[in-house]
């Protein structure tokens, strides 16, 4: 049990230090997009459609067990899609708040904050579901490696968007976050059908950060780099 938590302990940090380490990545803004920010994309799109998305079928089974939103057939999946939407429509206000500051000709401090809180809401998510990839310890690692990347990829979505703000402040506040989030995993438990239901929103939200960070014609998005990562990791969850 104590090992298990000292592996935990060891990978959360490594998340969070992601986050720290994002000024130290600035490369990665080159226009070509950079290979590694496809290569993460990859990787985290291949962890969603061949990891997260079959348990929901699993996810599904106990929500109607559960009798939650049972009159919904595939309430599972709409919670799924519930987490891109809510994650697509951020991104749109965000995008708007930015045109909006441009014109008036000032810094748009409101939004800023709502978009990092929503990802603060986001990463204390991810770090609560790593307290229950307990399974085997591959599945810990699998999950690790996903969210790293991932977190890589959203990094430079975030920088992107709200530059020094988010080097100065953001981040700090990210990287706490996944932290508080594993914190609270280990001390607050709830059922699995709530686990699920977890995993179903991470899903949707999942998709749409790395898509939206892929599919924008500006970016010059490298395909075959995202295509290697999402081949290659789906091969490692495939053995494993």
């Amino acid at each position: 049990m104590y090992l298990f938590m000292l592996i935990q302990l060891v990978l959360i940090s490594g998340l969070a230090a992601i986050h720290l380490l994002a000024g130290k990545l600035r490369y990665l803004n080159d226009i070509p997009r950079s290979s590694w920010l496809s290569f993460a994309g990859g990787i985290s799109v291949a962890y969603v459609f061949i990891h997260i998305f079959p348990e929901l079928e699993e996810a599904q089974r106990t929500l109607g067990e559960q009798g939650i939103v049972s009159f919904v057939e595939h309430h599972a999946y709409l919670v799924a899609l519930a987490g891109l939407s809510v994650f697509y429509g951020l991104e749109r206000l965000v995008k708007q708040d930015q045109r909006t500051s441009a014109r008036q000709r000032r810094p748009g401090k409101g939004m800023f904050w709502l978009h990092i809180g929503s990802f603060t809401l986001y990463n204390a998510l991810i770090g609560y579901l790593l307290v229950y990839r307990e399974g085997e310890s591959h599945e810990l690692l699998f999950y690790f490696l996903a969210m790293a990347f991932h977190f890589l990829v959203n990094d430079h979505g975030l920088y992107q968007h709200h530059r020094e703000s988010y080097l100065h402040r953001g981040r700090w506040v990210l990287a706490s976050a996944v932290v508080i989030g594993w914190l609270v995993g280990l001390n607050v438990q709830v059922s699995e059908a709530a686990t699920s239901t977890l995993f179903a929103f991470l899903a949707g939200g999942v998709v749409l950060n790395v898509l939206k960070e892929e599919l924008p014609e500006e970016r010059l998005s490298r395909f075959w780099p995202f295509a290697v990562g999402a081949v290659t990791y789906s091969a490692l969850l495939l053995i494993g």
